[in-house]
């Protein structure tokens, strides 16, 4: 039974050298030759450097092989294991050394010498490493792809006539190969011969004229080497070849976009996209290229048309359902947008990004029993998020409940990065405006300042944060100088010229109210925010105008401020602080 065993394990070695190394034929007819003692201990050795070698100790291999060599010193399979070994441990110089040996013992053997070169080349003797595989792909004159990768070394050492005169013999070898054809191109146009280049494209197309890439290949060569006028035609002839092709009809459209021709170029790029032979994936990227070729006034409206064409061939699809999710929302059609959010989550629930859209769509709405609702749904999947405890926290907010507001975007910040400075300003901006609504004033205070050391620059910020000061009359200075800097970061900004106008107005300064908050209601025509009108009418009773002063709360009143305080001004006639 052991001799059994020993006997399969050994003839499982052999078949593994003869796997592993191609020359291993020849190694193991060398050794069944020899006989003597001698040569029994060289047999020995080498069996059991290939063992270690199958097991990957390499370690015990180098060793092992070593001990053949001063053996047998004219062996040249130890030396080419050796330099096998060296070569994957990155010991290069050992490698060659060991090779060279190799070849120096076996002048013409293709596996030494094909190893000496990839050495070469590995040191970026391009080369060297050509005229080496070139010998040998002179000697195997009938194998194709010695002559490729001499080829390939001529071509990284830039010898093109070389290379290409290699080319040519793989071509005979293995006739008409679209690998070899389309290798001629990439070193014809490394030669600056683009007409050789274009001659092999289309040789490509006359082998394959049901193949679109080839005629792409040949626009692209037209297009790159300014021969433009040319394009058009080569992607008409492909139309009439094979019609109804995506590419062809992708490349019709970038013609006439180039050509200023917005009709065709529409016509065609839509053809593509629509196209049914296309995977959903594909179309989409299509889809993004077109939309940004469009002026932004019909970006919306075309997109959501495609779109619709696109689902209905793909109606399960969560990327297309998203992103028509994604141009409704754009489109102001927030209903509908939660929609396809809603059908995308369905079909793939793990998606963070069309939850935040969701939940983005539901804060657009003010929908805070959805905004609760989804978020709490969303943390189950996503609890390390900080968006989403603060949109937890804003649909708490719109409904009332103010501590569970606090809390929630309290968790926010903690989640949030240090890195993260505008999702930062973004949270304590937000608890400042909890805080001040709970009248926690030094709180919302404090929060605004942690939002403005965030970012210092932030518009939004520094408006707010200056309107809740005029409001409860604090600090006027620093509210008038947080003001005027919003302003500037954002001119003409209509809540902006408001709370300006309001903080003049706290300060006395009526005339600059007025003017500041007449601003803010024009820059609208006259749809401005009901409190604006409100305070519009405030500046006027201050400048003794009580008829303009009344005009402008029944416009307030009209525009849905419901405030007991504006009702009394209307119906006293008199302001009420």
């Amino acid at each position: 039974m052991r001799l059994k065993f020993l006997l399969y394990s050994a003839l499982s070695l052999l078949a593994a050298i003869a796997v592993n190394n191609a020359h291993g034929q020849e190694v193991l007819d060398t050794l069944a030759h020899r006989t003597d003692v001698k040569s029994v201990k060289i047999n020995d050795v080498y069996f059991e450097a290939q063992k270690a070698k199958q097991h990957n100790d390499t370690k015990a291999a180098i060793e092992l092989f070593e001990q053949l060599i001063v053996l047998d010193p004219q062996n040249p399979a130890g030396y080419y294991e050796l330099s096998i070994l060296y070569s994957e441990l990155g010991k290069i110089d050992k490698a060659e050394t060991n090779i060279k040996k190799a070849i120096a013992i076996v002048k013409d053997n293709k596996w030494y010498n094909t190893s000496y070169a990839t050495l070469l080349a590995r040191q970026n003797k391009y080369l060297e490493a050509a005229e080496v595989t070139a010998r040998v792909a002179d000697k195997e004159s009938g194998d194709a792809n010695y002559a490729m990768q001499a080829s390939d070394y001529y071509e990284r050492a830039k010898r093109y006539t070389e290379a290409l005169s290699y080319l040519d013999k793989a071509l005979v070898l293995s006739g008409s190969d679209d690998d070899i054809l389309m290798q001629k191109i990439r070193i014809y146009l490394e030669m600056d011969k683009a007409d050789k280049a274009i001659e092999v494209a289309k040789q490509l197309i006359a082998q394959d004229p049901g193949n679109s890439k080839y005629y792409k290949l040949l626009g692209d060569l037209y297009e790159n080497n300014k021969m433009p006028e040319k394009v058009l035609g080569v992607y008409k002839d492909a139309e009439v070849e094979i019609p109804g092709d995506p590419v062809i009809e992708m490349g019709l459209s970038e013609c006439y976009l180039k050509k200023g021709d917005s009709v065709n170029f529409r016509s065609y790029a839509r053809k593509a996209i629509a196209n049914s032979k296309l995977d959903a994936s594909t179309q989409l990227q299509l889809f993004y290229i077109y939309i940004q070729n469009l002026s932004e006034s019909v970006q919306n409206k075309e997109g959501i048309n495609i779109m619709e064409q696109l689902i209905e061939q793909h109606p399960t699809d969560p990327q297309l359902l998203s992103t028509y999710g994604d141009l409704l929302a754009s489109d102001q059609q927030i209903d509908k947008a939660i929609i396809q959010y809603k059908r995308s989550l369905a079909v793939k629930a793990a998606n963070f990004d069309v939850w935040n859209s969701l939940l983005n769509a539901y804060a657009y709405q003010n929908s805070s029993d959805s905004l609760i609702k989804y978020s709490e749904k969303v943390l189950r999947l996503f609890p390390n998020q900080s968006i989403i405890h603060y949109y937890n926290g804003l649909g708490h907010y719109n409904k009332k409940e103010y501590q569970a507001a606090i809390n929630a975007i309290n968790r926010a910040v903690d989640m949030t990065p240090e890195k993260d400075t505008k999702k930062l300003a973004d949270f304590y901006s937000m608890l400042g405006e909890v805080y001040n609504t709970t009248k926690q004033y030094q709180m919302s205070d404090n929060s605004f300042e942690k939002a403005l050391t965030q970012e210092p620059k932030n518009a939004t910020v520094l408006n707010n944060y200056s309107y809740y000061l005029s409001e409860r009359g604090e600090r006027l200075d620093k509210a008038k100088m947080m003001s005027e800097k919003s302003l500037q970061l954002k001119p003409n900004e209509t809540t902006f010229l408001d709370t300006y106008g309001w903080i003049l107005y706290k300060m006395g300064e009526y005339d600059k109210a007025r003017e500041n908050i007449e601003k803010a209601v024009n820059a609208h025509d006259r749809k401005a925010d009901g409190a604006i009108y409100d305070h519009l009418g405030d500046v006027y009773y201050k400048l003794k105008d009580k008829t303009k002063a009344l005009q402008y709360w029944k416009m307030a009143k009209e525009k849905g401020v419901t405030d007991q305080r504006l009702d009394k001004k209307i119906s006293e006639e008199k302001l009420y602080e």
